[in-house]
């Protein structure tokens, strides 16, 4: 199961992705976001629905293959977040391909590390 994180994103906060670049600048800077979250997954928002999805999904079937798609599985934070969830895959473009892949086992050599 993909989850689409950018649809999810839009749909979550009602924004446009289209959009966002006329106002989103001005929503960072007041604090309204940390960063853009078309770039880089809400944690405290659109993850913690990602959390409850994942959580649901396990419980009820616990083989179940969980990822993501689009823009925020080519983002090193969002990868990271991805691993810290369980989430099993990312995928996005080629062109993010080689950042995702790097992100995904820096944020595995993290965990390993912590739990050392």
């Amino acid at each position: 199961f993909s989850f689409g994180t950018n649809d999810l994103t839009q749909t979550a906060y009602g924004l446009s992705r289209d959009d966002s670049a006329s106002f989103l600048g001005d929503y960072t800077a007041r604090g309204i976001f940390e960063v853009d979250p078309f770039v880089s997954i809400d944690r405290l928002g659109v993850g913690e629905l990602v959390e409850i999805g994942v959580k649901r999904g396990r419980e009820t079937r616990p083989d179940i293959k969980l990822g993501i798609c689009g823009e925020h599985a080519g983002d090193p934070d969002s990868v990271d977040f991805c691993e810290q969830v369980g989430l099993d895959y990312v995928s996005c473009s080629p062109f993010r391909l080689p950042v995702a892949r790097l992100a995904a086992a820096q944020a595995v050599l993290r965990r390993k590390s912590a739990k050392s």
